[in-house]
């Protein structure tokens, strides 16, 4: 994972300075999040990993799907990413200009994991504290994983709160084992 966050960052960062040229980081942002739909659909997926497809009927396969949701600009960027083999890349360099995105504008992206479906008073809790915290405006984006049992995990950029009960448990396992 570490190898294709690598690979996109340089895509990222093209990326970035396309918006920033245009003044809509929006629309790159809309394009990435449906070219990462488009490569992580299963049937897709397996014409993309497919050595004996050409490129050109990839190219024009992709771009019959989508040439009329995404922009000229990102258009070529699809057919720099299928010339270059780096197709599957594209949820990285979705995920990478995200965060480009976020320190250009100068507010963190916050993942927010939680056991159970958050409230929106629990959400505008969370969010005035990390503002506090990060001296930043916050982005949270919300999911649920069951596994935590109970609890947060909180990442933002490198850092991660870890403030659920099975972090809790595997903590407690390890100083066991001491």
């Amino acid at each position: 994972m570490a190898e294709f966050a690598t690979l996109a960052r340089p895509y990222a960062e093209a990326v970035l300075g396309l918006a920033k040229a245009s003044g809509d980081f929006t629309q790159w942002s809309d394009d990435l999040r449906l070219l990462t739909m488009i490569v992580k659909d299963s049937a897709i997926a397996v014409v993309i990993a497919n050595p004996r497809i050409e490129k050109s009927v990839l190219t024009n396969l992709l771009l019959d799907i989508c040439a009329d949701k995404i922009g000229s600009e990102a258009q070529n960027l699809v057919k720099v990413l299928i010339d270059n083999n780096r197709l599957s890349i594209v949820p990285y360099i979705a995920q990478e200009y995200e965060m480009l995105k976020a320190q250009q504008q100068g507010y963190e992206t916050v993942e927010l994991t939680s056991a159970f479906p958050v409230t929106e008073p629990q959400e505008q809790e969370l969010s005035a504290t990390l503002q506090k915290r990060l001296g930043k405006t916050v982005n949270i984006s919300v999911k649920t994983d069951e596994s935590l049992m109970g609890g947060w995990l909180v990442r933002v950029g490198d850092q991660v709160i870890d403030a659920s009960i099975k972090g809790r448990l595997q903590q407690l396992a390890t100083e066991l084992r001491r």
